[in-house]
C-alpha cells in the first residue's frame, strides 16, 4: 500500500511544556491506525498537528507529498474540508440542523447543491441504519445514534483520511463497540485511512497499525 500521509520528527509545544517529542508515524491508503495513552500524554496534540490545525515546531507532516507547513490557510482549509474527515469524542453535531443536514454538511462546505448532497447523505445514513432519523435533530436522538451521524457526516465525502479523536468515549462498552464495527466497516469498504486516538485497548485492537503514547514520546506497538 502507498503512503499517504508521513509524520516525521514531529515536535509541539505549549509555551514550554513539551507535548509532542520527534514522533514518527506513517499511514498507508485505508490503513486504520490507533494511537493510545492516558490522559495528558500528548496523543490528541500528535492529532491535530496530522491534520494540520496544529502547527508543529520542528518536523514535517506530509500528506500526499505536500509539507502540511507549506500550505497556505486556504489550501489547508480546503485540504481539511474535501480530503479530511473528523469524528470527535461528543459528536459535535449542529443542533439547528437535521440529521441528515448534519451528514450532508461536508458536501454542501465543498460546493455541492443541496439536493444531490442531502440525497448522498440520505444514502450513507441507510448503510448505518439511520435512515429513519433523517429528519430529526441532534436533541432527538440518542448518544449512540449521534456518534453514528458524526461517523457518517465525516466520510460523506469518500475523504482520503479521517481523524477520530476517542470517537467512542462517550458510550457505553455496546454501544461503543457497534459504532467502532459501523465506523471502521464503512471506511475500509471506501478505501479511506483512520487515525484514531484513543485510551481503550479493545478499540485500539481493531486498527492494522497500534501506537501507543506516554509523555508526548509516540512508540510503536506492531501490526494486527
Amino acid at each position: 500500500m502507498s503512503e499517504i500521509l508521513v509524520a516525521t520528527g514531529v515536535d509541539l509545544s505549549y509555551g514550554n511544556q513539551p507535548a509532542v517529542l520527534d514522533a514518527h508515524l506513517s499511514v498507508s491508503v485505508g490503513e486504520v491506525v490507533a494511537i493510545t495513552g492516558q490522559s495528558g500524554s500528548g496523543k490528541s496534540s500528535l492529532l491535530y498537528c496530522l491534520a494540520g490545525v496544529l502547527p508543529v515546531k520542528r518536523g514535517h507532516v506530509r500528506f500526499e507529498g505536500r509539507a502540511l507547513g507549506d500550505l497556505d490557510d486556504d489550501e489547508i482549509s480546503a485540504l481539511r474540508r474535501e480530503r479530511f474527515g473528523f469524528v470527535f469524542q461528543y459528536g459535535e453535531l449542529l443542533p439547528e440542523l437535521t440529521v441528515e443536514e448534519n451528514t450532508a454538511l461536508p458536501l454542501r462546505l465543498a460546493g455541492q447543491r443541496k439536493g444531490p448532497a442531502l440525497a448522498a447523505a440520505g444514502k450513507v445514513l441507510e448503510r448505518l441504519g439511520l435512515g429513519e432519523l433523517r429528519e430529526r435533530r441532534p436533541g432527538q436522538v440518542s448518544g449512540g445514534q449521534s456518534q453514528r451521524v458524526a461517523v457518517a457526516r465525516s466520510l460523506v465525502h469518500r475523504p482520503a483520511i479521517v481523524f477520530a479523536d476517542e470517537p467512542t468515549g462517550s458510550l457505553d462498552s455496546a454501544n461503543a463497540s457497534a459504532v467502532l464495527k459501523e465506523f471502521l466497516g464503512l471506511a475500509r469498504s471506501q478505501g479511506t485511512a483512520v487515525i484514531l486516538v484513543t485510551h481503550d485497548p479493545a478499540v485500539a485492537a481493531q486498527a492494522d497499525t497500534r501506537y501507543t503514547m506516554a509523555d508526548g514520546v509516540l512508540s510503536p506497538r506492531g501490526t494486527a
